[in-house]
């Protein structure tokens, strides 16, 4: 069975039926439910235990997509189910269910079937007053617009064809915004005779299969405290990016949770910060791969630098001054001195993403291990290591070179270990 990592989002709706000595009654509902721009109806319910008696009992509905925009709709949904008996007030598991929406997704028709097996769930199972829960997952969104913007006030989002207002700062502190990145092939790594290339940068093709959704800005501080009620910063300031954050604080410390990568998938801890802002949002948000990372800083581009310019010099240079904040530009105004700054004050690459290069290492999900030779489609980095890749450069000790699109940061990158100019960005996964 596929065990869909994603949060309820959509409704509860309530099937009161009674199962007096195993009897039969079918119930028709239709409940709409709100979601986005969207109404997903479940509809032509029906609940129904079998005659004779084997312990499945059958759940039937179908789906409707109502009120949907021609660029923005849903291509799927997950169900799932929840049990009480109201004559013993207590929580009946419905863990044994199977069947369409459970094993696999199902799209706007039906009628679809659920079995539950109450035998095994509830072998005494006799009650007169009984509720089913039936809930619905997002699969995923299908889009055209360029932007995710998440109000992290009220925890809504939609999509839109146009980017943020630098004028103001809301973009940077209530709002989340994210750029959507196209799927594609490009050439990650360095070539030979790029100016500052390490050794661990062969140069390789890489498909990646799926579009997705990236932090425009790096995640700032008030975005963060507004996420997990605090900010871990050294350095504060609301519009700078967050630091002195560790892998292990987005994503988790259990290795059957957010330590797991790439084994146990998108799977992070409940109480991590990406466990938290899942179940704010209902959207599944974590790390880029360095992959994705990669991909995305360069927006097209084959140069050291995603504004199409190399590098002049591999410590000072004024390409590098250009695109963000690093050692030798810590002093030159741009939304404060001598330490990192508010985000958004350099130019940003093609696809409009800022500070790309400097301002503050950001984590990727991979663990940090040699690049393959071969070309490789989504990859996910090595299976097991100590050190997880950092990517980007920072303020604070990075020349030029370090801030190059294709430099690894992995020195004492180990998962739990924080640094003031440790920080990250974020994606949103298309499923």
């Amino acid at each position: 069975m596929i065990n869909p990592q994603y949060i309820p989002v959509v409704c509860d709706i309530k099937l009161r039926f009674r199962m007096k000595l195993l009897a039969t009654l079918t119930l028709f509902l239709l409940v709409g439910c709100t979601l986005l721009k969207a109404d997903i109806l479940l509809k032509d319910i029906t609940v129904a235990p079998r005659w004779p008696w084997n312990g499945l009992v059958d759940i039937t509905y179908s789906v409707e997509f109502q009120g949907m925009e021609s660029d923005c709709y849903p291509t799927g949904v997950w169900m799932n189910a929840f049990g009480k008996d109201y004559v013993q007030d207590k929580e009946v598991p419905m863990t044994t269910l199977t069947g369409e929406g459970i094993d696999t997704p199902v799209t706007a028709g039906g009628s679809y079937t659920i079995t539950w097996d109450a035998g095994k769930d509830a072998p005494n199972f006799n009650s007169t007053d009984f509720t089913v829960t039936l809930q619905t997952r997002l699969v995923k969104w299908h889009t055209t617009k360029a932007y995710l913007v998440i109000n992290l006030e009220n925890w809504s989002y939609d999509f839109r064809d146009g980017g943020p207002n630098l004028s103001g700062d809301a973009c940077r502190t209530t709002e989340l915004w994210l750029r959507r990145i196209p799927k594609g092939t490009f050439t990650m790594g360095s070539p030979e005779d790029e100016l500052g290339r390490s050794s661990n940068e062969t140069q390789h093709q890489v498909t990646l299969t799926q579009d997705y959704y990236i932090g425009v800005f790096e995640m700032t501080q008030k975005q963060y405290e507004l996420v997990m009620g605090s900010n871990p910063s050294s350095y504060k300031g609301d519009t700078r990016p967050v630091e002195n954050v560790s892998y292990n604080d987005l994503r988790g410390a259990s290795a059957e949770g957010g330590a797991g990568w790439p084994e146990k998938g998108h799977t992070v801890d409940a109480g991590s910060f990406f466990g938290v802002l899942r179940t704010k949002t209902g959207l599944c948000f974590d790390l880029p791969t360095e992959a994705q990372w990669e991909y995305a800083c360069r927006a097209g581009t084959t140069t050291a630098l995603n504004s199409g310019k190399n590098l002049t010099s591999t410590d000072e240079c004024p390409n590098m001054a250009e695109v963000g904040r690093y050692y030798y530009n810590c002093n030159d105004g741009k939304g404060g001195y001598g330490e990192h700054t508010k985000v958004g004050c350099y130019l940003p690459n093609a696809w409009g993403l800022y500070d790309m290069h400097g301002n503050v290492w950001e984590w990727c999900l991979d663990w940090y291990a040699g690049y393959p030779t071969e070309a490789v489609t989504a990859p996910v980095g090595a299976t097991s290591g100590s050190d997880r890749v950092m990517r980007g450069g920072s303020w604070i000790g990075s020349s030029a070179r370090r801030c190059r699109s294709a430099f690894r940061g992995n020195s004492s990158r180990y998962p739990s270990n924080r640094n003031y100019d440790f920080g990250f960005r974020l994606v949103c996964r298309p499923n």
